[in-house]
């Protein structure tokens, strides 16, 4: 069974799908590996790190797409791509689904199985393939080390002959898996730190990590089935928003992480919280991508605001630390093929009636298979 890694192809993106140490891990199960020269010099893996992993390194995309059983990816590819794809194989990547409509419909027209890992399910055995855990992750790193470098303070308290300097109040939003990691990282760089949820079950959490569970009474609340925070109504928010205002005021960095999954991000953080915020605070808003959780947020940019306050909107913060960030999606797809990988025939069993498999194949035998979408797809 032949397996392709192209090179991404988004000029933003520096992240692979796949990195040596996959590579061997899936040539000892018995599969041929192709990449395409250069898939991983952005996060600092070569090409002949590949083949002495066992690997293939391919020098015309095309020929590799056309025939290749199993494609990874880490973004979507582009329709054109779609079409060159060999019909009956398999395509794992990103693929943005609910917002996608056009290449769920060209994976069916082509007749290739797509695989969004967006929708693997968040089950203890899946959990080795939860590529949104595992990238959520890193960006909660990220964001606190993108709003210190920018920040004209120190995090930690200092006592000096000169005086003392207190510690830098770190404001988070949303205590999911980045926001755990965004509290553990700026804990460990000795900030005060304050965090907030929707869901009070995460309350013992934080305060394990040593932050400050700030508490706001918003009625009923709670967690969905796959543990994503309940989506609030009107009323909820603008209780929310009036409760962290003041924190907010207080805070040097507040960095919010929070995201409905395949729905616009909420606005939490509004304008006028904003202009109460501190001259030279910084605001990291990790939800840009999907409408940002702040008003003013940029895809991409940093905003300065009138009162002298940084937003900013950075797409994919894991993208800044990519070797790792590579790592552990590689992981996340390594394991994936190699729980459904069928020795005897040196085959990837794709069986429609598994839990996993049902919550993540979206397109399948020139159908789009996946409930979620059919009726999207239809309209």
């Amino acid at each position: 069974m032949e397996l392709f890694v192209p090179k991404e192809s988004k000029a933003e993106e520096t992240r692979t799908a796949l990195i040596p140490a996959g590579a061997e891990k899936l040539v000892d199960l018995g599969v041929t590996v192709k990449v395409e020269a250069g898939t991983g010099a952005r996060s600092d893996y070569g090409d002949t790190d590949y083949t002495e992993a066992g690997a293939t390194v391919a020098s015309d995309r095309t020929a590799a797409l056309a025939t290749a059983d199993i494609v990874l990816r880490v973004n979507e590819p582009s329709l054109e791509e779609i079409e060159g794809m060999k019909s009956g194989g398999i395509h794992v990547s990103f693929l943005d689904p609910f917002n996608e409509k056009e290449l769920i419909e060209g994976f069916s027209r082509a007749g290739v199985t797509a695989v969004s890992m967006e929708m693997m399910p968040r089950t203890t055995i899946a959990q080795k393939m939860d590529a949104l855990s595992s990238q959520a992750n890193l960006a909660g790193y990220s964001s606190v080390i993108t709003a210190v470098e920018r920040l004209n303070r120190i995090l930690p308290m200092m006592m000096t002959p000169a005086g003392t300097i207190a510690p830098a109040r770190v404001f988070v939003i949303g205590v999911g898996v980045a926001g755990l990691q965004a509290i553990a990282t700026a804990k460990r760089l000795g900030a005060r730190v304050d965090a907030f949820d929707t869901r009070p079950v995460v309350e013992e959490q934080v305060k394990s990590l040593g932050a400050k569970f700030v508490k706001i009474d918003l009625g009923e609340t709670g967690q969905t089935e796959q543990g994503y925070a309940r989506a609030l109504t009107p009323e909820q928010l603008e209780m929310q928003r009036k409760g962290m205002a003041k924190v907010c005021a207080q805070s040097d960095i507040v960095i919010t992480t929070a995201k409905l999954f395949g729905r616009k991000a909420p606005i939490i953080v509004n304008a006028e919280m904003v202009a109460g915020m501190k001259l030279g605070s910084i605001i990291v808003d990790l939800a840009a991508e999907s409408g940002g959780n702040v008003e003013g947020t940029r895809v991409n940019e940093e905003v300065v605001t009138a009162n002298g306050v940084r937003i900013i909107g950075i797409g994919s913060l894991e993208g800044k630390v990519p070797h790792h960030a590579s790592q552990v999606y590689s992981a996340n797809l390594c394991n994936f093929i190699e729980h459904f990988w069928d020795k005897e025939n040196n085959a990837f069993r794709l069986d429609l009636d598994n839990e996993i498999l049902k919550g993540c194949v979206i397109t399948h035998g020139g159908e789009i298979v996946h409930e979620q979408f059919q009726d999207k797809a239809a309209t």
